[in-house]
């Protein structure tokens, strides 16, 4: 502190006695410059806890969606498959009844036009692994994601020559999740627009397992196949051989044949037409977390999740879905 004398002194002050004026010591820091100084340094901290806390809520969403898919894989995707297989079974009874069920690969009464992939051409029933499901037309993983799959360019089940059908181990309600246990000699139908065909199983085989002998001519096979292995890890094919015990009907004209199929539609193959809406919806999800996760501190956190809640179900069902079509299509 500094004195600096002055003549004439201000209001209460004696006349002639020195006035005290307060001066910073050299090198002292100034208030005011402290005062800004821990004001940035504050708001640096919040710029560093709030970019955290959205980095730390996206990862969490992340990967409670990551937990939440495979859980939906495991077991919400049967639901999906149940609701599917019981609006398939009233179209395809209604077309029974109708006299329109398809007996071919293309429209009943327009022989120009292909069966949309997904439409019901039978119901396969096994009791003796307690099966009953509606077969449809074609093999991608979005097609079995609904039920077993008839492979487009073999015969119509209950017709001549070698049909074949695929379907689900594990995923997706794992209609063929059983069909391991068939033994030989035991008898199911398959029930299409022609009829009811029975069928006398011959033998379960495996990779390395050796073929069936040939049938005679005219006469017709069915074929069941699914993913070899423990769940979930498929490992080659399992196909359940039967021979038709019923008046094989005539086979119909192979529009495309098997081997030109697209690989989506072969035994374990993979829809890759779902790689670009995977990324996309992918994008959306990790863009709506990041928003979410920044709108938290601004909106209050219960405000927020009431509208994260359904836009984040949205999104990770969607994701779920394309990437479901990326898994084998036999899973």
């Amino acid at each position: 502190m500094n004195r600096v004398g002055a003549g004439q002194g201000g209001a209460g002050t004696a006349p002639g006695s020195p006035v005290l004026v307060h001066l910073p010591s050299p090198g002292a820091p100034d208030d005011r410059t402290s005062n800004a100084g821990g004001s940035a340094i504050s708001r640096r901290v919040r710029s560093v806890r709030a970019a955290w806390y959205v980095v730390r809520t996206t990862i969490l969403i992340l990967v409670t969606a990551l937990l939440g898919f495979a859980a939906w894989l495991g077991i919400g995707s049967r639901l999906q498959y149940d609701r599917a297989q019981h609006g398939d079974r009233a179209a395809f009874q209604a077309e029974l009844a109708l006299a329109r069920a398809p007996t071919g690969p293309t429209r009943p009464g327009h022989p120009a036009e292909l069966l949309t992939l997904g439409t019901p051409v039978a119901v396969l029933s096994i009791p003796q692994i307690g099966l009953s499901a509606v077969v449809l037309e074609g093999t991608t993983g979005q097609v079995l994601e609904h039920g077993p799959g008839h492979l487009r360019g073999t015969p119509m089940p209950g017709q001549a020559g070698v049909s074949v059908i695929l379907g689900r181990r594990a995923t997706f309600g794992g209609p063929f999740s059983r069909i391991s246990m068939l033994n030989a000699g035991a008898i199911f139908t398959v029930t299409t627009g022609e009829g009811v065909a029975r069928y006398r199983v011959l033998d379960v085989r495996r990779p390395g397992d050796p073929m069936p002998s040939a049938m005679p001519a005219g006469a017709g096979r069915l074929i069941l196949a699914t993913a070899n292995g423990i769940p979930f890890v498929p490992a080659g094919l399992l196909e359940v051989d039967a021979n038709l015990m019923s008046a094989p009907k005539p086979a119909s004209a192979m529009v495309v044949s098997a081997a030109d199929l697209p690989p989506g539609e072969q035994p374990l193959g993979v829809d890759t037409a779902a790689r670009l809406p995977m990324v996309l919806w992918g994008e959306g999800l990790v863009l709506a977390a990041v928003a979410l996760s920044w709108l938290g501190p601004r909106w209050g956190r219960w405000r927020t999740r009431m509208v994260a809640l359904p836009v984040l179900v949205y999104l990770c069902f969607a994701v779920a879905d394309q990437v479901a079509r990326l898994l084998p299509n036999l899973m």
